[in-house]
């Protein structure tokens, strides 16, 4: 399949309908993906017609991340890289954003939802954000979004323990709005993009940003500062311990560092 296929991109009554479409590897993501991925949000952005976005996966996973194997043979030692790029074009996107989330949702397949000013998942979601496990430390700006969005207990809680949490657990924390089943999840998502769509242009835009002014204006110093943290750990032993630890399906060994 290729890249363009796994990315796709379709408008819907002046909706943009972004979807993550490799499900055989739970929405997993390549350097090239994210590439697809700052292609049609720039493309959604720019357009006139367009007032609103929709980003989904599938009812069995909205992204468990990235794909491993590609990120280790591609790793995003510079800003150039596509998801370090991605990673700031979203805190740039003036048009409003809804998520449509079911199954993993990992690493960034959490963080992402940070920018997304609505949000609904399934009832079989099951989030994570396992940077520090992995040896590194948070990406997206969530080190600053996820405290603002649920509070320095929980984000200290996901980020620095790394376990998954469910649906139910997301929603109580203010993570989503709204827990469905996994069937309603993507229409009703759809009918809140459809709203915003029909809104006055200005009027809303104008409201969104002044909601987000503080926090994306830190955001993107924020992003900066986890991008230099985070390209520095994924040279470091720790991280290399841990990543081969994953591949090998063992429990990593810090003990000696």
């Amino acid at each position: 399949m290729d890249t363009a296929a796994l990315i796709t991109s379709e408008t819907q009554d002046r909706v943009c309908i972004i979807r993550i479409n490799r499900p055989e590897k739970k929405n997993a993501l390549t350097a090239e993906m994210y590439e697809a991925l700052i292609a049609a949000f720039t493309q959604a952005e720019a357009d006139p017609q367009i007032r609103a976005m929709l980003i989904t996966g599938s009812e069995i996973a909205f992204s468990a991340g990235n794909d491993i194997a590609d990120f280790m043979a591609n790793p995003p030692l510079d800003d150039s890289a596509p998801v370090m790029r991605l990673l700031r074009l979203l805190t740039e996107l003036r048009k409003p954003m809804v998520a449509a989330v079911c199954g993993p949702a990992v690493g960034i397949g959490t963080t992402l939802l940070l920018h997304c000013d609505l949000v609904a998942c399934g009832e079989q979601t099951s989030f994570a954000v396992p940077f520090v496990s992995l040896g590194l430390c948070a990406e997206g700006g969530s080190s600053l979004l996820l405290a603002q969005r649920v509070g320095a207990a929980r984000a200290n809680e996901w980020l620095l323990l790394g376990e998954p949490f469910d649906a139910h657990t997301a929603a109580g924390a203010g993570l989503v709005n709204i827990v469905l089943p996994n069937g309603k999840v993507f229409d009703h998502a759809l009918a809140w993009a459809h709203k915003l769509a029909s809104k006055p242009p200005q009027a809303l835009l104008g409201t969104r940003e002044l909601i987000r002014r503080a926090s994306q204006s830190a955001a993107r110093s924020t992003i900066a500062a986890e991008a230099a943290l985070f390209k520095q750990l994924l040279k470091s032993e720790e991280a290399g311990e841990a990543f081969a630890a994953f591949v090998e399906k063992r429990k990593p060994d810090f003990s000696r560092f």
